[in-house]
C-alpha cells in the first residue's frame, strides 16, 4: 500500500482521509474499531491502543450501532474517552435479529472479503451455505467459502466429490479446501486475505477460531472440541475481534451463529442464485414465477437435469423468507404478497384442472 499513514495496515487510505478531515479539524483522532462490549469499545489509533465510551453515538437505530469494523472520531486525549463520530461504513455485513421487531444486526463494517467457513467432519448442509453466501453477497464484500478440517476426510476422491457439490451451490465464488491441522491450502487462503479486511463467517464448529488462529500463526482466539455426536461447538468466540495478519490484512472473527436471517438481501440472494436469474432472463414471460408458466426457462433446466432441484427449492425458500421480512415493516407490499398468493393458488387449481379433463355431468 502506498499511502502512508500508522493505519495503513489496518485499511486507512485516501479515501477515508478525505471523509475523516472534518473531524481532523476538531482536533479528533482517526481510530479503528477491534472490539465492541457493553457500551465501551477498543480501537487502533496512530497513537496506539484506545479505549472508549460509545455513549455519544447511540443512535435508535441499531443498524448504526458501533461495529468491529467500523472507522471512528475519537477524542483519545479526553478523561473519559468518547467516541465522537462514526465516518460512513463502505460494506457491512447484516443479518434480521432473533427478535419480532423486523431490526437488523450489523456483524462487521467495512469488509473486503467475507469468508464462509463450513466443515468437512459433518455432513454438508448446501442450504446453510446458500444462507450465508446471500447474506455474504449482500454485505458489498466479495465471498470466499473455506472448506475447513480437509485432513478429516478419509480420501482424496471423497473430497473432490464434496468439493465439486460446493462449487455448484456457490457460482462465481472461490471454494477453497484447508486444514489448520496440517496447514493444506492455508498459504493460499492468506494470500487472499493479505489485502483489506476479512470477516469469517459460520456456524458453531465450523473452526472460525482455529483457522483465525493457523492465519496468524499464534493462539490468539480460544478453542474448544467440538462434539462427535454432531459436530456441533460451543460458542468459543463471544466478541468480534479484529485482527492484524502478520503478511498483511485484518481479520475479524465473529462467534458461530446457530440460525442467520437474511435482511433485505434481495441482492444478495441474486448473486447467491446467479445461474437462475440468468436462466429468468430467458423465460417467455417477464414475471414468471417458475410455477407452470409456459416458456419458464428454469422448469426446463430441472427437466433437462442442468439445474437441480434443491438449488429452485433453496431459492424460493430464501426470496419467500426475505419477502416475508420486508412485509413486516410494509403494508403495501404485504397486499401485494397476499394478492400474489392467491393468483398462484388459482393458477393452481387451472393447472390441475386441466391435468384432470371436464368434469363430466351425471
Amino acid at each position: 500500500m502506498n499511502f502512508s499513514s500508522p493505519l495503513a495496515s489496518y485499511g486507512w487510505d485516501a479515501g477515508w482521509e478525505a471523509e475523516f478531515a472534518p473531524y481532523a479539524e476538531q482536533g479528533l483522532v482517526a481510530g479503528r474499531v477491534v472490539r465492541v462490549d457493553r457500551g465501551l469499545c477498543d480501537l487502533v489509533t496512530p497513537e496506539g491502543g484506545v479505549r472508549a465510551d460509545t455513549e455519544f453515538v447511540v443512535p435508535r437505530d441499531p443498524m448504526k450501532v458501533v461495529c468491529t469494523g467500523d472507522w471512528a472520531a475519537v477524542d483519545a486525549a479526553g478523561d473519559p474517552r468518547y467516541v465522537q463520530a462514526l465516518l460512513p461504513r463502505r460494506t457491512a455485513v447484516v443479518r434480521s435479529t432473533s427478535s419480532q421487531r423486523s431490526e437488523g444486526q450489523v456483524l462487521a463494517a467495512n469488509v473486503d472479503h467475507a469468508v464462509v467457513a463450513v466443515s468437512l467432519a459433518v455432513e454438508l448442509d448446501l442450504g446453510r451455505l446458500e444462507r450465508f453466501l446471500a447474506l455474504a453477497w449482500e454485505s458489498g464484500a466479495q465471498p470466499l467459502v473455506a472448506l475447513t478440517k480437509a485432513d478429516l476426510v478419509p480420501d482424496r476422491e471423497t473430497l473432490g466429490h464434496l468439493l465439486e457439490d460446493v462449487e455448484t451451490a456457490a457460482p462465481g465464488v472461490q471454494v477453497l479446501t484447508v486444514s489448520s491441522a496440517t496447514g493444506e491450502g492455508l498459504d493460499v487462503l492468506g494470500a487472499v486475505l493479505s489485502s483489506g479486511t476479512s470477516v469469517l463467517l459460520g456456524q458453531s464448529g465450523a473452526g472460525k477460531s482455529t483457522l483465525a488462529n493457523a492465519l496468524l500463526g499464534e493462539t490468539a482466539q480460544q478453542v474448544h472440541e467440538v462434539r462427535d455426536a454432531d459436530g456441533k461447538g460451543r460458542h468459543t468466540t463471544t466478541t468480534r475481534d479484529l485482527l492484524a495478519l502478520p503478511w498483511g490484512g485484518v481479520l475479524i472473527d465473529t462467534p458461530g451463529v446457530r440460525g442467520v436471517g437474511l435482511w433485505d438481501a434481495e441482492e444478495g440472494v441474486a448473486q447467491a442464485f446467479s445461474e437462475i436469474e440468468a436462466l429468468a432472463g430467458e423465460c417467455r414471460f417477464h414475471d414468471c414465477a417458475h410455477q407452470a408458466e409456459p416458456g419458464c426457462a428454469v422448469l426446463a433446466a430441472i427437466e433437462d437435469g442442468t439445474l437441480p432441484v434443491r438449488r429452485l427449492d433453496s431459492y424460493r425458500k430464501l426470496l419467500r423468507e426475505n419477502e416475508r421480512l420486508a412485509a413486516r415493516t410494509d403494508d403495501r407490499l404485504r397486499a401485494e404478497l397476499r394478492r400474489t398468493f392467491k393468483q398462484r393458488q388459482a393458477l393452481g387449481r387451472h393447472m390441475m384442472e386441466r391435468k384432470r379433463g371436464p368434469m363430466r355431468k351425471p
